[in-house]
């Protein structure tokens, strides 16, 4: 969370870890092999057998475009005159992509990624000059590449300028895994994009791990974001019973009763945790109200053994920031639910039939004799 965390010169926060914490599931192995890369991986292989496999601090050049010749967007026909012009033509889209390559060669690079095509021809000027061509990546790969290693994804290969290089990666390899290859880049000096390497016997474990690990990240990125804490293990919720109880007793009249319906409700999460212990669930809440009644703001439930401790000391602690929405997401369904004040029907209920059938006022409808005919 760290890694991805971006934060400018006006104090504006970027968090983004579904789009730049990419968690990539590979069957096989243990859930000890798992692992978080200081870079990125994605699921390719290199286009040509006779390219490099492992480069160590490789400069890196990311293409938005095609290394082959173009191809008309609709039907397009060429009329030759000569024998000669066919050649011509296969010359000119010979040419064309050797400039190209040359553009691409004159930049130094060690490896090209590109998410677009790589033909044949260019996968052999390329190899010729010793470079390493992949092809065809996500639009969402690149993106973490380009934040990883450095340098900008160029669109057109006679724009290609020092700058756009990526430089800050320290390892380029390619290894199998199972029946698929795997291209890593690590070892990347301050990236901003990381990928999470998850391993396990099966696709229903790595299902189960991922949504565990995406739940504790969104904590993390919550707690980045809103850096507040409120004790949990139900010390929050019954503070704010007691303090809504205690408010209730200076309200005269029919105004009391919202503060304490919401009081017994913020008590359901304390008692829930008691009944999952196993404890005196009356005995444990009159202890823990207690706690709050002589100031201790911070007791709550211990979830293993059921007792009442000081979440302080205990280290168990909540985001205010999903507080906030669970008090919000609760209480508004509740004030919409009381501004219903009655159910519109078309339909009578069999009670109700029953009811003036019983004092008589029920009549069933006759059904109607057709027309004579004349």
């Amino acid at each position: 969370v760290k890694c991805v965390h971006i934060e400018d010169k006006g104090g504006y926060k970027e968090i983004d870890i579904k789009r730049y914490a990419k968690v990539e599931k590979v069957p096989g192995g243990s859930i000890e092999e798992s692992q978080i890369l200081d870079g990125v991986m994605f699921n390719k292989d290199v286009t040509h057998t006779g390219m490099k496999r492992r480069i160590e601090n490789p400069r890196i050049v990311m293409l938005d475009c095609n290394l082959e010749y173009k191809k008309g967007e609709s039907q397009t026909n060429l009329e030759f005159m000569q024998e000669e012009d066919f050649r011509k033509i296969l010359e000119q889209e010979e040419e064309y992509i050797k400039t190209m390559c040359d553009e691409i060669i004159a930049v130094k690079p060690d490896l090209v990624l590109t998410e677009k095509g790589v033909s044949d021809l260019a996968q052999h000027f390329l190899l010729k000059a010793g470079i390493t061509a992949i092809r065809r990546l996500r639009k969402s790969d690149m993106n973490r590449v380009a934040r990883a290693v450095g340098g900008q994804i160029v669109h057109r290969t006679d724009e290609l300028k020092e700058q756009d290089v990526g430089t800050m990666c320290g390892l380029f390899e390619i290894k199998k895994m199972g029946d698929e290859y795997f291209t890593f880049l690590t070892k990347c000096k301050e990236p901003k994009a990381c990928t999470i390497l998850l391993r396990g016997a099966s696709k229903d474990v790595l299902m189960e791990v991922e949504r565990n690990l995406q739940d504790a990240m969104n904590v993390a990125r919550n707690v980045l974001l809103d850096p507040f804490l409120v004790p949990g293990g139900g010390a929050a919720e019954a503070a704010l019973a007691h303090r809504l109880l205690e408010k209730s007793k200076t309200i005269q009249g029919v105004g009391q009763w919202p503060y304490r319906a919401v009081a017994e409700a913020l008590k359901v999460i304390p008692k829930t945790l008691m009944q999952n212990c196993g404890v005196n669930t009356i005995r444990t809440m009159t202890n823990l109200t207690a706690k709050h009644a002589t100031g201790g703001t911070s007791w709550g439930v211990d979830g293993d053994t059921g007792d009442i401790v000081d979440m302080k000391s205990f280290g168990i602690w909540d985001t205010l920031q999903v507080k906030c929405q669970v008090m919000k997401t609760a209480i508004e369904p509740a004030i919409l639910l009381l501004r219903i004040d009655d159910i519109v029907s078309g339909v009578k209920k069999m009670s109700d039939i029953e009811a003036e059938k019983m004092a008589g006022k029920f009549q069933q409808q006759q059904p109607q004799e057709p027309p004579a005919e004349e």
